[in-house]
């Protein structure tokens, strides 16, 4: 049995393992969390329904969980709306184009990289103390300067490159999931619905 998680590229290679780490300690038994893989947003909205309704019908999966960046996403989203509202509306929507109760799906606010920003004690020593101002509320980091984009500023200005692939999977790697769960409260309502998957299924 495994939890299948739609993600919508490469860069989010080291979010499964890092979901792991939270969930494995509160299950009698690890779940697994496989990845699969889109080209992109736009292929994901396009295929994932398709694909999540096949997967959970083959059986074997606890779940199908969706996980994109609110950031980016090519959704209709009504602009009036708060995050919350947004997360919500979007989250329904996508749902209900499954219609199985087996699918979940969330959003990271406004990126992944939010919950890096959770615990600026991974970073490098000059980016640490410019990022510990977002580090209380890092889902705030929003759409005019989304989290990716800030970074790659602040590695610029100390005279580097952040690579979304190659430092991202190695600041994962690093990041406490309890810290980042306890500072991210839409990391917290996607980690407590995969929990709650897979307890409903003995684990």
């Amino acid at each position: 049995m495994n939890i299948a998680l739609f993600v919508e590229g490469h860069t989010e290679r080291a979010v499964p393992a890092f979901l792991e780490r939270w969930l494995d300690p509160r299950l009698s038994h690890p779940a697994g969390v496989k990845p699969v893989r889109f080209q992109g947003s736009g292929d994901y909205l396009k295929s994932f329904a398709q694909r999540a309704k096949k997967d959970l019908d083959s059986g074997g999966l606890i779940a199908v969980i969706g996980l994109l960046d609110l950031y980016g996403a090519p959704l209709s989203l009504p602009p009036s709306l708060t995050v919350d509202a947004k997360y919500t509306w979007a989250k329904a929507e996508l749902e209900r184009r499954v219609g199985d109760r087996r699918f979940r799906q969330h959003f990271a606010v406004h990126e992944t990289e939010a919950w890096l920003l959770s615990n600026p004690e991974i970073f490098p020593a000059a980016i640490r103390d410019r990022l510990k101002s977002a580090s209380y509320r890092p889902e705030s980091v929003d759409f005019q300067q989304p989290p990716a984009k800030l970074l790659h500023q602040l590695y610029s200005a100390a005279g580097n490159d952040y690579k979304k692939v190659t430092d991202g999977f190695r600041l994962f790697g690093k990041l406490t999931p309890d810290l980042a769960y306890e500072k991210c409260p839409h990391l917290k309502m996607l980690l407590d619905d995969m929990l709650s998957l897979a307890k409903a299924f003995g684990y």
